[in-house]
């Protein structure tokens, strides 16, 4: 019984050199995840939890071992098609919410869009109305972000992540800024996403509380992957 596999890295290393120094961020790391799986990464600060999320994101290219998203192998790929792999099947969601303020809400979401082969004007407007309806902001399409809560700026971030239906969602401390209720709402967010719509979620955070909410929990240290 072969589950698809959405996510398989297998011995990733990541080595940064600069002139006289080293440094391992990942160490012979293998990791599989399940199309539909809902994940969580932990570890200290320097563990090298984001750079396994930008690995798996396409946003860094390991120094060593394979890394395949979706049944294929990402070296495989010419940069014209990570860049495709990125913005179609990959959503990213950060920390710091990474918004455009003198853009609308509704402008914000669209604009990843902006970048995909194919789509007409109003087709990017009802993607970006879709997300925002699944995030409970349709109400507020066409304020701008800093009229807005830090919680509604997460799922304003979250909408944007989604509107392209990706089959990927990567979240990086997605409730890191939040207070404990924004981050339960923001968290129960992802739970709804993952289940109704069977996206794939691997969620960096530090908070154990939120950890134990995800199917499995991945922990590294120094690069390494400890269980």
């Amino acid at each position: 019984n072969d589950i698809a596999c959405a996510i398989e890295l297998e011995q990733v290393e990541k080595v940064y050199r600069t002139d006289r120094i080293e440094t391992v961020a990942l160490s012979s790391v293998s990791l599989k995840v399940s199309k539909g799986e809902f994940i969580s990464i932990m570890g200290p600060s320097g563990s090298g939890k984001s750079t396994l999320l930008n690995v798996i994101g396409l946003l860094d290219v390991p120094s060593g071992g394979s890394v395949t998203i979706n049944k294929r192998p990402i070296t495989s790929y010419s940069d014209k098609s990570l860049a495709r792999v990125r913005n179609e099947e990959i959503g990213f969601v950060f920390q710091t919410f990474h918004l455009i303020n003198d853009l609308s809400v509704l402008d914000n979401v669209e604009l990843p869009l902006l970048y995909r082969a194919g789509l007409s004007g109003s087709e990017r407007r009802k993607l970006a109305v879709t997300a925002l309806e699944r995030v409970g902001l349709q109400s507020r399409i066409h304020h701008f972000p800093n009229q807005l809560s830090g919680g509604q700026q997460q799922r304003v971030a979250i909408a944007r992540a989604i509107a392209g239906r990706p089959g990927i969602l990567l979240a990086d401390e997605p409730t890191g800024n939040l207070d404990s209720q924004m981050g339960d709402e923001i968290m129960e967010l992802l739970q709804n996403l993952n289940q109704e719509h069977q996206t794939t979620v691997v969620m960096v955070t530090h908070d154990p509380r939120q950890a134990a909410k995800t199917a499995r929990i991945v922990r590294l240290f120094d690069g390494r992957q400890v269980s």
